[in-house]
């Protein structure tokens, strides 16, 4: 399984469209962790999972969302809600209520994976507004058959992967 996730683009459109077009064809799930500031309706967000972000428009999207993806559960949320930039132990705890191996979230717009209890949780950074480095950034997740992952972070410009940030986790046990 192979995935597109994308966070906080703020209502850059263009950008937002130039990176998933370069990467539809070559993924098997598109998902969008909040902020994009985009209606449900708009044409850019056909064929993804978006999920409602702190300034989006209220009522949008679904505050949160899990999607199997060719075995592998993920669970979708902007992580406001779960008050991720103090901690991740809330949304852990519903992560683990969902059955995900993936977590994935936003809000903070710091690119970040790690692991805890089996669940792998992945924040893209921010499309537009990047803090603690300077690139604005996304991720690509892979899950082999055995059940191993990998994470890559990419410049949205260039789409080159930042390999500094690159995360790899075994499989579930």
């Amino acid at each position: 399984m192979k995935c597109l996730i994308i966070s906080d683009s703020h209502g850059s459109e263009d950008e937002l469209q130039e990176v998933i077009e370069r990467h539809r064809s070559t993924v098997d799930a598109i998902f969008h962790c909040g902020d994009s500031e985009l209606k449900h309706s708009s044409p850019i967000l056909h064929d993804t999972y978006p999920v409602q972000g702190n300034v989006d428009i209220p009522g949008e999207f679904p505050e949160d969302r899990a999607e199997d993806v060719k075995g592998t559960r993920v669970y979708i949320t902007h992580g406001h809600l779960y008050n991720i930039k103090m901690t991740h132990v809330p949304l852990s705890y519903r992560a683990e209520e969902k059955g995900a191996r993936m977590a994935l979230f936003g809000h903070s717009h710091v690119p970040t994976a790690f692991e805890d209890n089996g669940v792998i949780f992945v924040n893209p950074g921010s499309l537009m507004q990047p803090r603690s480095r300077p690139e604005q950034t996304y991720a690509l997740a892979f899950f082999e058959a055995n059940g191993e992952a990998q994470i890559r972070f990419l410049e949205r410009k260039s789409g080159e992967e930042l390999i500094d940030l690159r995360q790899s986790f075994p499989a579930n046990e």
